[in-house]
């Protein structure tokens, strides 16, 4: 007994000895909560998560409001942070924000640098196009043609599906998120492969377009918050999301802005 304890009294030792230089640096929950604000980074690029309006400055959409819900928990106030899906892990690591929201993808690549909350809503990529060609575009086989122009937002996941999966399609980038819809509206694209969730919300948006097959998307998806390497900004995020599933008010949010 006494030597299979002397391990385990031995490790306890080093913990409790490297405990208090671990918590002297604090958590990024500490800092918040410190200063009183929780930074949070948005692209302002997508809705229904987040929307911003140029000219008066604003933000709207369902993470805005999600935003607005986490602040009042932490008892902080919120700023509002504008960042792009090319530099959401830079900014972040620069700690330009505490974290991001706004139907960020799960990915294993951001996870190399960075933690994810637990996952807010399941969105695999589906495809989009005006509704007098959406018969054209009911696979990726059809989609993957010569003379095929397929939209897409530069630097995050959906350029990322486009050219992993479509070797003979025109994969043509359009930066601004906000306007790429009005793009294939007005016949400049043939269609755009993104989160099934804003097929089905553009197609409401613009009765131009038609979401294809929203309910049967290509891959498997999961949009969740972006978060430093905190564990225990990680716990507290995460316990705050099943409160708010569990009273309802994030599937009241969710009808607000999908309904």
């Amino acid at each position: 007994m006494r030597t299979l304890f002397r391990p385990v009294l031995l490790a306890l030792l080093l913990l409790l000895t490297a405990a208090p230089s671990a918590f002297a640096q604090g958590t990024k929950l500490d800092a918040i909560l410190a200063r009183g604000t929780v930074r949070i980074g948005l692209t302002g690029d997508y809705r229904p998560f987040s929307a911003l309006d140029k000219a008066t400055g604003q933000f709207e959409g369902l993470d805005v409001d999600m935003a607005n819900s986490l602040g009042r928990a932490l008892g902080a106030k919120v700023e509002l942070v504008q960042t792009t899906w090319g530099g959401l892990l830079g900014d972040l690591a620069a700690d330009k924000f505490d974290l991001a929201m706004g139907g960020i993808s799960v990915t294993l690549e951001r996870q190399k640098t960075a933690f994810f909350s637990v996952p807010v809503m399941r969105a695999g990529k589906a495809a989009i196009a005006r509704c007098t060609d959406k018969d054209r575009f009911a696979s990726l086989a059809d989609i993957d043609r010569p003379g095929v122009k397929v939209l897409a937002n530069p630097g995050g996941t959906n350029e990322r599906f486009d050219r992993a999966n479509l070797k003979a399609a025109d994969i043509t980038m359009f930066p601004n998120n906000a306007a790429i819809f009005d793009e294939l509206v007005a016949g400049r694209g043939d269609v755009m492969i993104t989160d099934s969730v804003e097929t089905r919300l553009q197609q409401k948006l613009h009765h131009e377009l038609c979401a294809i097959h929203p309910d049967r998307p290509f891959d498997f998806g999961e949009l969740a918050y972006l978060l430093p390497r905190d564990a225990v900004l990680k716990a507290w995020i995460d316990q705050w999301l099943h409160i708010s599933v569990e009273t309802g008010e994030y599937a009241g949010l969710t009808r607000k802005w999908l309904e």
